[in-house]
Order: structure tokens, then C-alpha cells, then sequence
């Protein structure tokens, strides 16, 4: 809906259009209504002018069902587009069910992006046109944004947290992604591109990568390479919480409260492991804070996700 002009970048993922109505509804009415106060403005001075013949006795009169009428249609506009912003904000919040899933790491100054079937890439992400995308977002060092134009779509990695953005691109095509929140002397430089493939192309390209190990794998081994087996696994002597299907289930915690155990969760319990402790059990397992860094979280995020069905993320390529 550009109008035949390029104000902004083509139109290319399911969101893009509906971004872009909101916008430029937003841009007509403020146009429209900053033109009317600026005619009514230019209307008095015109005709209060110094030496005019205006009448200057005083207020005529007030019109009460008038002042009601634009308080109200005043509230009913706020409220109309605060509704229509928040629908399309909180929609970019729920992600379908089978979207690919892809983990993303901002540090400085690049993208690493990991696919399901352990291909990676570097400031430079190959997705299938007409499939959801999920990008899991994690930064190593400062916040970082994840942007690219053409998708209207843009969200912050956060250090010390996970955060997600979804997107199905419409068009094949190169499309740019930019880091959009100042993180260093090269910030400049941190961009890169998404490219949006046909689904057979893109099965073409996976296959061309080769399989690589899964970031679920490659957490597993650091699971076992870190010690934690030795008082999670199934053989251990040491009464340790059971790791086997505890992603997305409630958790009762020694002081009488529960908890969804989340990617928040999970995370904390590396590094912050008497922040939350789970009932029945003593507080003795130490720290990982400082010992494994946000792409070693990654993976062991990944690894326990997969051992709950509801944490099994979606690996199928279209092939």
C-alpha cells in the first residue's frame, strides 16, 4: 500500500500488510486533523487581525451536546486505534503451533542463527516462503534488535533472557535484516540477510548444508560434559529433581508455591539455582553463572525442552 511510492521497504511476510494499514490510516488522520487545526488557526489570526473588524465582545455562548460530542467521538478514535494496535501486537505473541523453529545469538558484531537440523549460518538466514518462522533470540553481551524491514517485524535480544519473533514470509527474496538498538563501536556493521525461498529451494539448500548436529544434541553432550548427569541422570545416587517431561509442567517449589517450568525457569535453575527450589529436595546444586556462556545456554535450553513432548520443537524441514 505504498501509493506508487517507495516509502517503505515491499510488503513481504503475512504481518507486513496489516502493519502497514494501521500506519498509514494513522498518518491520514493525523494529516487530515493537524490540516484542519492549522486552517482553524490561520482562519483566527486572519480574522482577529489588528485593525479587523471582528467582534471582540466575548464568549457567545457554550453548546453542551456539542462538547459531548467530540469528548466522546475523541475517546471512541483513542480507543478504536489502541484496540486495533493492540490486536495486531499481541497477535505477534502467539506463533502457530507448527512453525519451524530456528535459535538466534546476536553478539558483537553478528547474527548466528541455527537451524533444526544443526545447519548453522552467520549474518545470514534462509527461510521457506508460506512457512511460520520462529526465531528464538538470545544475545551474549549487550541488548541487540533483530529487524528486517520487509517483514515489519523487530524485537530485542535481551542478555539473560530468551526472547521469540514469528514471521511467515509472502516473497521470495533478499531481504535485509539490521541490528536496530545501538550495541558498540560496530554497531553499524551488524546486519545481514534473510533469504526466502520457495519450499523446494529451500529444501535444496538444506540439503546442500548437510545434516549437523542439533542444537538439542549438542546440549546433551554439554549436559553430560558439565557433570549434570551425574546427579540428574537416571542412575545416580545423588536425589536430584527428575529432568523427564518437567518443561511446561507446573513445579511445587519448598516454599508452597508453583510454577510453570518455562524457558525462564530453566534458566534460572542453571544459574540461579537456590532462587527457586523444587520441594522435597535440598538446595545443594552449585551455580553455572559464569561457567557456561549464552550460546552453552542455548543448548542446554534445547536439550531439556526435548525431553517433554511439549518442548519438542518442530525439525521438520519441508523436504
Amino acid at each position: 500500500m505504498s501509493f506508487g511510492i517507495p516509502f517503505a521497504p515491499s510488503e513481504a511476510s503475512s504481518a507486513a500488510a496489516s502493519v502497514d494499514t494501521l500506519f498509514y490510516t494513522l498518518l491520514a488522520f493525523t494529516t487530515a486533523l493537524g490540516a484542519f487545526l492549522t486552517l482553524l488557526v490561520v482562519g483566527y489570526a486572519v480574522k482577529y487581525r489588528a485593525g479587523s473588524g471582528a467582534d471582540r465582545t466575548g464568549e457567545r455562548g457554550r453548546s453542551l451536546p456539542l462538547e459531548i460530542g467530540w469528548t466522546l467521538a475523541s475517546l471512541i478514535i483513542a480507543f478504536a486505534i489502541f484496540g486495533w494496535g493492540a490486536t495486531l501486537f499481541m497477535r505477534r505473541d502467539h506463533p502457530p503451533a507448527d512453525a519451524l523453529q530456528i535459535a538466534g545469538l546476536g553478539k558483537q558484531w553478528m547474527w548466528e542463527f541455527r537451524h533444526p537440523g544443526g545447519q548453522r549460518e552467520i549474518d545470514e538466514l534462509h527461510v521457506p516462503v508460506g512457512k511460520p518462522v520462529v526465531v528464538s533470540l538470545a544475545s551474549q553481551d549487550v541488548i541487540h534488535s533483530f529487524f528486517v524491514p520487509a517483514f515489519r517485524v523487530k524485537q530485542d535480544a535481551v542478555p539473560g533472557r530468551t526472547t521469540h519473533v514469528w514471521f511467515t514470509a509472502t516473497e521470495p527474496g533478499h531481504y535485509h535484516l539490521f541490528c536496530a538498538e545501538y550495541c558498540g563501536t560496530q554497531h553499524s556493521e551488524m546486519g545481514g540477510w534473510v533469504d526466502a525461498l520457495p519450499p523446494e529451494q529451500y529444501a535444496a539448500w538444506l540439503s546442500d548444508q548437510g545434516e549437523g548436529e542439533t542444537l538439542a544434541a549438542t546440549g546433551e553432550k554439554l549436559f553430560r560434559a558439565l557433570g549434570c548427569s551425574g546427579c540428574h541422570g537416571n542412575s545416580s545416587k545423588v536425589r536430584a529433581p527428575p529432568l523427564e517431561n518437567v518443561y511446561g509442567r507446573p513445579v511445587a517449589l519448598a516454599n508452597d508455591a508453583t510454577v510453570i517450568a518455562d524457558e525462564r525457569y530453566l534458566r534460572d535453575s542453571i544459574l540461579q539455582p537456590k532462587k527457586e527450589v523444587a520441594a522435597g529436595y535440598e538446595p545443594v546444586m552449585p551455580s553455572f553463572d559464569g561457567l557456561v556462556d549464552e550460546a552453552e545456554l542455548q543448548m542446554l535450553l534445547a536439550y531439556l525442552k526435548s525431553l517433554s513432548p511439549q518442548g519438542s520443537t518442530n525439525s521438520e524441514s519441508i523436504r
